[in-house]
């Protein structure tokens, strides 16, 4: 199965919370969502899509699964952003550097 370029805002937080983690058990993702929390079922829901999405894996520790990421964070990001640059700025880097420094109004420092 091909890996989905780009994930749902709310699969990218569950990544996001896994990155940190590296390894964790549907609680253990759900403790780090803020308030309110999605519901077990939800999370559990979300991290199954992901494993077919070939994002993330599990293993088995007695009774319950501990999920893990195949794709890390630096990987899905450039990935992400090369995806940005050739769809919304025609390929150019310098297209999508200068939008950010308008955008962002960066000082000179930051720019630097």
């Amino acid at each position: 199965m091909k890996r989905s370029n780009e994930l749902t805002r709310a699969e990218l937080q569950v990544m996001n919370i896994l990155w940190d983690l590296q390894k964790a058990s549907v609680s253990e993702v759900l403790e780090q969502f803020p308030d309110p929390k999605p519901a077990y079922n939800t999370v559990l829901t979300f991290l199954r899509i992901l494993k077919e999405k070939q994002y993330v894996a599990s293993e088995a520790v007695g009774k319950q699964h501990r999920f893990y990421p195949l794709v890390q964070h630096a990987e899905y990001s450039s990935r992400f952003l090369q995806n940005v640059k050739n769809n919304l700025f025609r390929g150019s880097a310098a297209d999508l550097v200068n939008f950010f420094v308008k955008e962002e109004n960066l000082s000179a420092e930051e720019i630097e």
